[in-house]
């Protein structure tokens, strides 16, 4: 059984920094690609931030491009995105997710999903 579990939401204030983490469980973690994405309300669910399942491969939407960092450490199964300079427009459940190609992932056709985390900034 999959299971994907995020953690480090919060409510930061503009300007600030947020890493959430993914602990991922019941897969080959190494062999899968990970992503986050974000659905503020209202909206679609969304690309933020994806890796390969080595590592050697990142792709940012233009939204967070330069102000966030995808890592994943595959000894721990957990994947990560530290956030700077967060704005207002960052504010969204984000939600981590795995399949086994990046291709697919940033199609959004996912294999699974985690059960979301809430990132608040406040002006």
């Amino acid at each position: 059984q999959v299971q994907l579990v995020e953690s480090g939401g919060g409510l930061v204030e503009a300007g600030g920094s947020l890493t959430l983490s993914c602990a991922a469980s019941g897969l080959p973690f190494g062999t899968y690609a990970m992503g986050w994405f974000r659905q503020a309300a209202g909206g679609e669910r969304v690309i933020v931030a994806a890796i390969s399942g080595s590592g050697s491969s990142t792709v940012y939407a233009d939204s967070v491009k330069g102000r966030s960092v995808i890592s994943r450490t595959n000894a721990r199964n957990t994947v990560y995105l530290q956030m700077n300079s967060l704005r207002s427009e960052d504010t969204a459940v984000y939600f981590c997710a795995v399949d086994p190609l990046l291709e697919e992932l940033l199609a959004k056709r996912v294999d699974y999903w985690g059960q979301g985390t809430q990132v608040t900034v406040s002006t």
